[in-house]
């Protein structure tokens, strides 16, 4: 029997696995006439898609009846992964429990804890760790779990995380961007303040030339920047030719500009077109950024 045969009875096998029908499931079984992990032109197989829909008494029975946890689907994801994305953690231990392997890759690199990252599921993260799942795979893009916990907001994954031995506070994105980095950019203060007291250096520079203090005084991110000016963070003027100061009064984020200046920041600094922060704060018609500025030159 072939097993990427599309036989009636392989699809009636697949929706039922959807839907939730167990007695149909076994009565198809126990027909012979389809394989247990008989799978569809995507080579999704009926244990993934019971194991997508949460049906733990079908995946159960599927694997009692030998199906194998390990299958590939075309994008290399397993049964495995869509447990973790769906934060079902009684059945990835089941799952485990029966040989599903902890790091299975995907085409594009994620890896099961990845998904349960990037979804915020911290049990789910938990048992994948605890099995000794990879803290530190990297996506094809070099982001890791906690690069994507850091983005997504999840600051209970990224505690656990940045408590797990050997996790890489300042690994990088291909673009250079760290998990510091992104936390800042997406204003994620209470998360850029854990990654701080573990080490994440302060300063780390995209390629573009952009800190964690440049990005979040561009985005206005107030609580952010107070975060990380607890830590010295450069004030004067990056490799982009701009300094913190520039980015705020750009977008006018008088909140981010008090901070910087009473953190001792130069009003007078000149970027690479010899503009000061004021000039940008009047040319952008931001008065009340200039107004201040014009007090503190």
């Amino acid at each position: 029997m072939s097993m990427k045969k599309e036989t009636p009875a392989d699809v009636r096998f697949h929706l039922a696995a959807i839907n939730g029908k167990l007695d149909t499931i076994v009565k198809l079984l126990d027909s012979g006439r389809v394989h247990v992990d008989c799978q569809d032109k995507d080579g999704t197989t009926p244990l993934i898609l019971a194991v997508a829909n949460g049906h733990y008494d079908i995946v159960e029975e599927l694997l009692n009846q030998g199906a194998d946890p390990n299958v590939r689907r075309c994008t290399g994801t397993t049964a495995l992964f869509f447990a973790a994305q769906n934060g079902f953690t009684d059945i990835a231990s089941l799952l485990i429990a029966q040989g599903a392997k902890i790091d299975p890759r995907s085409y594009d690199g994620a890896t099961p804890l990845f998904v349960s990252c990037q979804c915020g599921h911290t049990l789910t993260s938990e048992l994948l760790m605890h099995h000794g799942a990879n803290v530190n795979m990297h996506m094809r893009d070099g982001a890791t779990p906690l690069f994507i916990a850091c983005q997504n907001g999840h600051s209970s994954i990224v505690h656990l995380l940045t408590t797990s031995a050997g996790v890489e506070i300042d690994s990088r994105r291909l673009d250079g961007t760290t998990p510091l980095w992104m936390a800042a950019q997406m204003g994620h203060g209470q998360i850029c303040r854990s990654l701080l007291q573990c080490g994440a250096f302060v300063d780390s520079t995209r390629l573009d030339g952009a800190t964690p203090l440049f990005k979040s005084c561009h985005k206005g991110h107030s609580g952010v920047v107070e975060e990380l000016l607890k830590y010295k963070p450069n004030l004067d003027i990056l490799s982009n030719g701009e300094s913190a100061v520039h980015a705020a009064c750009l977008g006018g984020h008088l909140s981010c500009v008090k901070l910087l200046i009473r953190a001792g920041a130069s009003p007078n600094l000149r970027n690479a077109e010899g503009l000061t922060p004021t000039d940008l704060a009047m040319s952008n018609r931001h008065y009340n950024v200039t107004q201040y500025l014009n007090k503190k030159s």
